[in-house]
C-alpha cells in the first residue's frame, strides 16, 4: 500500500523552474542591424542616387560604429549574411565580411522606402528646418504624404516579402541583414501587427533581433546598442 506522506513528500521535491526562451525547431533567427551613420547632407548638394534613392557613403563614425557591431557579431554563430543594394549596407557589412568571410548577398526589398521629391537628402533637410509636411508626416505616421514617396502599404509589402524571402531560404539558421530604419521600423510595426511606424528610432548599427516560424514573427531584441558604448551617447 502506498504511504500518503511518502507520495506528499515526493510531491514536494518537484519543482518547475522559468524555462529560458527556445527559438522554435525549424524557425529562422535573423539579426537586423541597421547601417552606421552615412555622411550628412549639405544645402545645395545631392546624394548619389542609384535607381533614385539617395545613395550616400558612410561617415567616419559611421565606419566605427560598423567596426564595432561587426566585432559583437564576429562571434556569433551565423548562417548567411544580406545587404541591401545601397552602398552604406555593404560598407557596414565590410568588418564582418572580414571577420567571418561571410560572401553578402543583396536583397533588393529591404531597400529603404524611397522619399519622392524628398530624396538625395532633401528629408534630413526638411525634417531639421520643420517643414510643415514634414510635422504631418511625423503626426500621421506615414511617409507617403511626402509629395511622390512610396505609399506605407506597398512599403510594407516590399519588406515583408523580403524578410519572408529570407525565412525560406534559411529554415533552422540564423542570419544577418545590414538594413535601413525605415525598414526595421516596418519590420517592428508588422511583428506587433500595429499600423503606423513604431518609430522609437533605431540607432546607426543597433540589432534588433526577429524569430520566424511559418506566419509567427517573435521580435526578441530591439535596439541593442551594448557594443557602441560611449559612441552611443
Amino acid at each position: 500500500m502506498n504511504d500518503p506522506q511518502q507520495s506528499q513528500d515526493q510531491a514536494d521535491d518537484v519543482e518547475y523552474a522559468q524555462q529560458r526562451f527556445s527559438p522554435p525547431e525549424g524557425s529562422t533567427q535573423l539579426l537586423l542591424v541597421r547601417h552606421g551613420a552615412s555622411a550628412a547632407a549639405r544645402p545645395g548638394t545631392i546624394f548619389p542616387l542609384l535607381d533614385g534613392q539617395g545613395d550616400p557613403p558612410l561617415a567616419p563614425e559611421g565606419h566605427e560604429q560598423a567596426r564595432l557591431v561587426g566585432a559583437r557579431l564576429a562571434s556569433e554563430p551565423i548562417d548567411a549574411l544580406y545587404v541591401t543594394p545601397l552602398q552604406r549596407t555593404h560598407q557596414t557589412a565590410a568588418p564582418l565580411i572580414e571577420a567571418t568571410g561571410l560572401q553578402p548577398r543583396v536583397e533588393p526589398d529591404l531597400r529603404e522606402v524611397f522619399l519622392g521629391e524628398w530624396e538625395g537628402g532633401r528629408y534630413r533637410e526638411h525634417v531639421a528646418n520643420d517643414h510643415p509636411i514634414a510635422r504631418e508626416m511625423f503626426e500621421k505616421q506615414r511617409w507617403d504624404v511626402i509629395p511622390g514617396a512610396e505609399p506605407d502599404g506597398e512599403f510594407r509589402n516590399r519588406v515583408v516579402a523580403g524578410i519572408e524571402r529570407i525565412r525560406d531560404n534559411h529554415p533552422g539558421e540564423r542570419v544577418v541583414a545590414v538594413v535601413h530604419g525605415g525598414v526595421i521600423a516596418a519590420v517592428v510595426g508588422h511583428a506587433a501587427g500595429v499600423s503606423g511606424w513604431m518609430f522609437a528610432g533605431a540607432e546607426n548599427c543597433s540589432i534588433h533581433h526577429l524569430v520566424i516560424v511559418d506566419g509567427l514573427w517573435m521580435l526578441r531584441a530591439f535596439n541593442d546598442v551594448a557594443h557602441l558604448g560611449p559612441l552611443l551617447r
